[in-house]
């Protein structure tokens, strides 16, 4: 049986999940095991894949939820959301 989790965020970065945010999210995701996807309005995309966030237009303020099955799901989702809440690393 695989683990399920999942939680959200708010994108606080000002230019939103452009292409750096996006790579730094992919970059995280892949480290792990478990499939995470993330959805924002009617669209569920791969966390692993760059094209698919970027194809979210995510801007600033919007919420995000990342849900992810695996047996690392919930350290996949927990640390999305770090990254998330560290503007995914970038400094402008």
């Amino acid at each position: 049986m695989s683990k399920k989790y999942k939680d959200s965020f708010i994108v606080v970065n000002e230019k939103g999940l452009h292409t750096r945010p996006s790579t730094e999210l992919v970059k995280c995701a892949t480290t792990f095991k478990s499939q995470v996807m993330l959805t924002y309005q009617d669209y569920t995309v791969n966390a692993k894949s760059l094209l698919g966030i970027l194809m979210l237009a995510a801007s600033r303020g919007s919420k995000i939820l990342v849900h992810a099955e695996g047996e690392d799901a919930e350290l996949a989702v927990k640390s999305i959301l770090n990254l998330a809440r560290n503007k995914f690393n970038i400094k402008y």
